[in-house]
């Protein structure tokens, strides 16, 4: 995980020597990081819509071999490999996010060695010199690169290697809303967040084709089933699992993180809301133009 913070510190770094802002730099890194995963993106949403398509079909199949468990398996492989999707292709999508969010928590929490390059030498020196002059408790046990980094802020001049300029738009990134509780301003972040993570998963949920999970419901209204689940049940159940539990873990992380990563997940979250809408559109009308 550090490789790849490490990685991300680079372009963040190369971005902030050029705008000479961390949350403006943050808002550029995002939307390039976009733009190298559309490609990646335009493949999950057309899953989406053909896994939403093919949903009557497999209830069908499940009914059909209710009481033959390995035919019905077998029916359900041939349909994925027919649509040439996998039922574990959210999944993918959803641990890919994760290792993202993990990523970026260890840049925005140690930005001194994963974004300015410091070397432990030159940040243990720093620490020493903050515990002589402020106290033993000035630096935090989980975020003591941003104890540093606000120190510098304060009492260094913008020439020091070690300073970042955390102030944004009036909110200072370096903040973390656990430790700053009676400042409201800490909470605007997040709190733009969850707005924006209920609205990237609504419009998810719309993506699907409401004719189909028409069909569906009636098809399950009408039988009786069998309770047993099919793998590929459990794989769709764990994908609308895995995509409500990234939002959760997120708003989790972000009150006790700084809030550069906050900003980060705002910004692609509106990038995704954007993504998905364009893409739909387009995906839409290309297949408007196969029916024709």
């Amino acid at each position: 995980m550090g490789s790849i913070s490490s990685l991300f510190g680079y372009i963040l770094n190369f971005i902030y020597e050029i705008v000479q802002n961390y949350g403006l730099a943050i808002i550029i890194f995002s939307i390039l990081l976009k733009l190298i995963l559309l490609p990646l993106s335009i493949k999950q949403q057309k899953t989406l819509k053909k896994s939403a398509k093919i949903q009557a079909k497999m209830k069908e199949i499940q009914e059909k071999y209710k009481n033959d468990q390995i035919k019905m398996n077998q029916e359900m492989m041939d349909l994925y490999k027919k649509e040439n999707m996998s039922p574990f292709s959210g999944c993918l999508s959803a641990i890919l996010q994760i290792v993202l969010l993990l990523a970026m928590f260890y840049l925005v929490r140690s930005p001194l060695t994963y974004m300015k390059k410091i070397d432990s030498t030159t940040i243990e020196n720093y620490k020493t010199e903050i515990r002589q002059e402020i106290g033993e408790n000035s630096i935090s046990v989980s975020y003591p690169e941003i104890s540093i980094l606000k120190y510098v802020n304060t009492n260094k001049s913008h020439e020091d290697p070690l300073y970042i300029n955390t102030n944004f738009l009036g909110l200072d990134l370096s903040n973390i809303p656990q430790e700053n509780l009676k400042d409201p301003t800490v909470y605007i972040i997040p709190l733009l967040y969850v707005i924006t993570s209920i609205i990237s998963m609504k419009i998810t949920t719309s993506i699907n084709n409401k004719k189909e999970n028409k069909k569906v419901i009636e098809l399950e209204n009408s039988k009786d089933k069998e309770k047993e689940k099919s793998p590929e049940d459990m794989a769709m159940e764990m994908n609308k699992s895995m995509s409500w539990f990234i939002p959760v873990m997120a708003v989790s992380v972000s009150i006790i993180a700084p809030l550069g990563l906050a900003l980060y997940w705002l910004v692609n979250n509106i990038l995704m809301i954007i993504e998905r809408l364009v893409l739909n559109k387009f995906l839409k009308l290309d297949e408007e133009e196969q029916n024709v």
